[in-house]
């Protein structure tokens, strides 16, 4: 089945919340600052010059990706990406990935930030595959589970 990726509609929020807090139980825990964002995506992300993206398959969400506004005024952040669980290992992440990318690239942007875990070995080689390269993780990372920083320039 074809994956088609859309952009966020109000209706879409619950599903952002469901799929990233099913996501975050699943391999850490959800922090603080999960659960604000995620609750007011349009307050977090969207109203502050964020995206956030959400893979249909059969009409039905299955995955998402947001890209989060930093304290730089042309690099976003990537974060939150969740894909239903029996719907992972299909590409669909990989899918979302190209997609930020190439919205990224549209926009002009300079760069993609992303906080991760190395944990997460699947994803990071996705992320290396893709060009990002890693950065010196800060002391105040935004996420306590976070144990590296990536990013894709363009």
């Amino acid at each position: 089945m074809p994956i088609k990726i859309v952009g966020y509609k109000t209706e879409y929020a619950k599903n952002f919340y469901d799929l990233n807090i099913e996501w975050l139980k699943h391999f850490f825990y959800v922090e603080p600052f999960d659960e604000e964002v995620l609750s007011q995506p349009e307050k977090y992300i969207i109203n502050n010059g964020g995206f956030i993206f959400f893979a249909l398959k059969n009409n039905a969400i299955v995955g998402t990706v947001a890209l989060m506004p930093t304290h730089h005024s042309n690099i976003l952040e990537l974060t939150k990406m969740a894909v239903l669980p029996k719907e992972r290992g299909h590409k669909i992440g990989q899918q979302l990935l190209q997609y930020c990318i190439d919205i990224a690239k549209t926009k002009q942007l300079s760069a993609l930030l992303l906080y991760s875990n190395t944990k997460l070995e699947n994803a990071i080689y996705l992320y290396r595959k893709y060009g990002f390269k890693e950065l010196a993780l800060e002391a105040n990372s935004p996420y306590k589970r976070s144990n590296i920083k990536m990013i894709l320039e363009f």
